[in-house]
């Protein structure tokens, strides 16, 4: 049986906004670019390890930024500075723009990484949570919750 892997999701606050989606694939490339130019996006953090070309989306002008860290984990520090400097770039630079972040599923990193900005933003880690969850509703697991309460 396969797994119908969720929508991808808009969340904003606060003038942000993020796209939560899963990885694409070459296959799936020309429907991945046409969803992101949908929601204005120019960047795309993959924390996953890369498994597609990014020369379609360089072609659109959507700039992929690898910030690889391991499934089920919290991201380490470095990731984290490298997400808030481009938080603090991009929205400073052009506030309608909207960065798209992906793992593979789309349920574990990249929720986490929003899951921060929302919390930087001054967003309780329960509500940013619960904001994500009410698109994914498995997104962010045990393990990783207890991270974003400490």
């Amino acid at each position: 049986m396969k797994v119908r892997k969720p929508e991808p999701a808009e969340i904003e606050y606060k003038g942000m906004k993020f796209l939560i989606t899963y990885r694409p694939s070459d296959a799936t490339m020309d429907k991945f670019v046409e969803e992101l130019k949908k929601h204005g996006v120019k960047d795309v953090v993959r924390v996953c390890e890369p498994s597609y070309a990014t020369d379609k989306l360089m072609k659109e002008g959507i700039t992929v930024v690898d910030m690889p860290f391991d499934d089920g984990t919290s991201p380490p520090d470095p990731v984290i500075k490298e997400w808030f400097r481009l938080l603090k770039e991009r929205f400073h630079d052009n506030q309608c723009t909207c960065i798209a972040v992906h793992c593979i599923a789309g349920l574990g990193r990249a929720p986490v990484l929003v899951a921060l900005a929302l919390i930087e933003l001054g967003m309780k880690y329960e509500d940013a949570v619960a904001l994500i969850r009410e698109y994914y509703r498995r997104a962010v697991n045990n393990r990783l919750l207890s991270f974003n309460s400490s």
